[in-house]
C-alpha cells in the first residue's frame, strides 16, 4: 500500500499558485512489515518494522500512532500512541519498545515477521540537541527508557557525551543499556530492589555529576519524581532540560484534546496538547 500523506495546515501544491519550494510529507499512514516481534526480558518487547522513508526519518522523542490486530475476543478501536524506540533511514526501518498491558498490546504482541502493520507518523515534537552541548544526562525509567534511546546515536552525532541514569524495579528489568553503551555513554542502574531508585540517591549522583562538569542539560521521561529531582537541580545551576511527557492519547494529532496537561509557563497555567505541543516539551514548564 502506498503512503497517505498527512499534509499541514495552510500549505498550497503548485496549482494552488504557491511560489515556495515543493512540499514533502513528514507525516505518513502505511502498512509497514513487521521484521521482528520478541522478548527482551519477563515485560518488554523489542518490534522492528520495515517502512517509507518518510516514517523512517522520525526524530528522538516522537512518537507513531499504531492499529494495533485484533486479539480473539477483543476489539482495540483508537490507535496506541507508541514512542519511537530507534530509526534507520538508511536500511528504511523503526523500532518499538512495548510492554504488553491491554488489549492494543496483547495485538502487538501476536505479529510475526512478515505479518502488517498500520502505522501514522513520525508524530510531536522531540527532543532538541544544541550543538554547544558538551555532556548531557538522560534520566528514565519504564517505558521511559524506549523514549530516550534515540537519543544516545543524536548525542553521538552531535558531538555530545552522554551519561545515562536508568531506573527499574529489578535489574533485570532494565534496557537499553547495551545500546547507550554501544554509543559510547557511561549508564548507571538504579533499582528499586537494590534500594538505590529513590529520589535522594538519584540526586546525589546528579550533584556528583555536576560538580564534574559532566551535566550541560538533562533530558528525562518515564518518572514525575525523577522529573521533580531534575527541576529543582536545573533550577539551582542554571541548566536547561526537557522532559516527554507521559499522556493517553486518542487521535495523536492535536484534533481531539484527550490529552491536554497544565503547564507552568512564566508562572501562568497554560493547557497544551501532549500530541501536539509535544510530547517533549521544557523541563521547567512541565507538572507532574
Amino acid at each position: 500500500m502506498e503512503p497517505m500523506t498527512v499534509r499541514p495546515d495552510g500549505q498550497q501544491d503548485a496549482a494552488g499558485g504557491c511560489a515556495c519550494a515543493p512540499w514533502k510529507a513528514s507525516v505518513v499512514a502505511e502498512l509497514a512489515e513487521v521484521v521482528q516481534n520478541r522478548a527482551v526480558n519477563g515485560e518488554y518487547r523489542h518490534m522492528v518494522v520495515h517502512c517509507s522513508a518518510e516514517a523512517a526519518a522520525a526524530q528522538p522523542g516522537q512518537f507513531f500512532q499504531l492499529l494495533c490486530p485484533m486479539p480473539p475476543g477483543e476489539a482495540p478501536f483508537l490507535r496506541r500512541p507508541m514512542s519511537l524506540y530507534g530509526a534507520f533511514p538508511d536500511r528504511r526501518q523503526v523500532e518499538f519498545l512495548y510492554k504488553v498491558t491491554g488489549a492494543g498490546t496483547r495485538g502487538l504482541d501476536m505479529l510475526k515477521p512478515g505479518d502488517r502493520l498500520d502505522i501514522m507518523g513520525p508524530l510531536g515534537t522531540g527532543y532538541r540537541l544544541d550543538p554547544g552541548l558538551r555532556h548531557i544526562v538522560a534520566v528514565g525509567r519504564g517505558a521511559g527508557l524506549a523514549t530516550l534511546a534515540p537519543l544516545a546515536r543524536a548525542a553521538r552525532l552531535n558531538g555530545s557525551k552522554i551519561t545515562a541514569i536508568f531506573s527499574a524495579r529489578r535489574p533485570d528489568l532494565v534496557v537499553s543499556v547495551d545500546l547507550f553503551r554501544a554509543e559510547g555513554a557511561e549508564v548507571i542502574t538504579v533499582t528499586d530492589q537494590e534500594q538505590t531508585s529513590g529520589p535522594a540517591n538519584v540526586e546525589r549522583i546528579l550533584r556528583g555529576l555536576i560538580a564534574e562538569g559532566r551535566c550541560n542539560a538533562f533530558y528525562t521521561c518515564g518518572s514525575s519524581r525523577l522529573m521533580r529531582v531534575q527541576q529543582r537541580l536545573a533550577q539551582e545551576y542554571g541548566l536547561p532540560g526537557q522532559v516527554a511527557m507521559e499522556q493517553q492519547m486518542a487521535c495523536g494529532i492535536g484534533l481531539c484534546y484527550c490529552c491536554v496537561r497544565d503547564f507552568n509557563v512564566d508562572g501562568a497555567i497554560v493547557n497544551r496538547r501532549v500530541c501536539w505541543d509535544g510530547p517533549v516539551f521544557d523541563l521547567m514548564e512541565a507538572l507532574p
